[in-house]
């Protein structure tokens, strides 16, 4: 049975990294003492070593070891060992190039499919999706393909940001950017805003935290879902 919780992020406003998470998170994980990191996202160009880092010192509040990927000679048979994946926030198209260049995009989607428990943030959320196509993040690599894990069956707009009334910015909104996304596809877009995650256990999919999360449909009006409903018909 799957078991994941999909994050718009790792740190809400006044919170410690991963603070806000930590008892969902002694829960997710609590049939083992140690999971691995993928610390590909790397934020702001932080080294794979720095950013594992900063997972175990949040997860060591919790009593849980933490080892990034990076550090097995064997990524691949890390992923079908492991007792549970982490994989962290930054640039989603960094992320999904070394998915794809270390060739652990099918064992990593395996693994959450056989019942490892699986935590993402922000980047780590985007790959739960169907495409990458919905991040927030500039392309400073190419990756081979935009296609992700698809363990959800629609995109995620982490960080979803609603427009601020007054505001002189002149730039596009969320709402614009998806609905161009939605001019050339027809994927689902789920806006998760900070604070908000999505707590997944088998095929029920349920919207956690204290804000209503955004519905992107292609064809529809945008609408907008409270916290503790389901979203398992969004497809």
């Amino acid at each position: 049975m799957k078991q994941l919780i999909v994050a718009s992020t790792s740190t809400i406003y006044g919170s410690g990294y991963l603070e806000y998470l930590l008892p969902q998170l002694s829960d997710l994980f609590s049939e083992t003492e140690e999971i691995i990191f993928i610390p590909y996202a790397r934020p702001g160009g932080i080294s794979h070593d720095d950013y594992t880092a900063v997972a175990a010192k949040a997860f060591a509040k919790i009593d849980i070891g933490i080892r990034g990927l990076h550090e097995y000679e064997d990524p691949i048979m890390a992923l079908e060992n492991a007792k549970g994946v982490f994989t962290g926030g930054g640039n989603t198209f960094v992320l999904v190039s070394q998915l794809y260049k270390n060739g652990i995009l099918e064992p990593l989607r395996n693994a959450i499919h056989a019942g490892t428990p699986y935590l993402g943030t922000s980047a780590g959320s985007n790959i739960c999706g169907l495409t990458m196509q919905t991040t927030n993040d500039m392309p400073i690599v190419y990756p081979p393909s935009f296609k992700t894990l698809g363990i959800l069956p629609f995109n995620i707009n982490p960080h979803y940001l609603d427009p601020i009334e007054g505001s002189k910015h002149m730039g596009e909104s969320r709402e614009t950017r998806i609905k161009e996304f939605h001019t050339q596809n027809h994927l689902p877009v789920v806006g998760l805003r900070e604070g908000s995650w999505l707590q997944v256990k088998g095929d029920s999919i349920l919207l956690k935290g204290s804000l209503s999360a955004r519905i992107f449909e292609y064809g529809k009006e945008p609408y907008e879902i409270d916290t503790e409903t389901s979203l398992d018909l969004i497809t």
